[in-house]
């Protein structure tokens, strides 16, 4: 590390200690040239994948354009923001175990409504009609068959539809 005073690169570290987290060390340092003291934070710097649209275009991940997306399909449905903003963070770290520089904008998509899918139904079919991009009506009663397939357990105990959680409301 070159001290800050005189941009000598010979220093010392003097003392180290962690934060509460673990996830930031702070060094004390000691010039050996000009005898100054000064302090040093180390940090984990994790960046995240650069993003492949469609047409081919690459542009840096958006942590707040992923979470406003999510947001729009959740609008006006009974999701908090804690579970929206969990997501988005399951999302992200799927995203940097990853490893990759580079990820397609479908891939993000995937996650998007498999988080969606697991939060809100009627938002899952909103975000995927726009991301799927529907030709017609049969591809579009097909996602909505596919979320209507799977057997919930109604107040009753009974396997089937719960006339309470129906994607329509009726």
């Amino acid at each position: 590390m070159k001290c800050p005073f005189c941009a000598d690169p010979n220093t010392q570290v003097t003392d180290t200690r962690e934060n509460e987290d673990g996830d930031v060390v702070r060094r004390r340092r000691r010039c050996v040239k000009c005898d100054k003291r000064f302090t040093t934070y180390e940090r984990i710097d994790l960046k995240m994948p650069h993003i492949v649209k469609r047409n081919g275009n690459r542009t840096e991940f958006d942590h707040a354009k992923l979470a406003g997306s999510m947001k729009l399909a959740l609008r006006k449905r009974p999701v908090t923001i804690e579970d929206i903003d969990a997501a988005v963070d399951r999302i992200e770290a799927r995203l940097l175990s990853m490893g990759e520089q580079e990820v397609p904008s479908e891939k993000i998509g995937e996650l998007v409504m498999k988080e969606l899918k697991k939060l809100d139904k009627v938002a899952y079919i909103r975000f995927a009609s726009v991301y799927r991009n529907f030709a017609d009506v049969d591809e579009f009663s097909e996602v909505i068959r596919e979320v209507q397939a799977r057997p919930r357990r109604s107040k009753t105990g009974k396997a089937g539809p719960d006339p309470e959680h129906d994607l329509f409301g009726s």
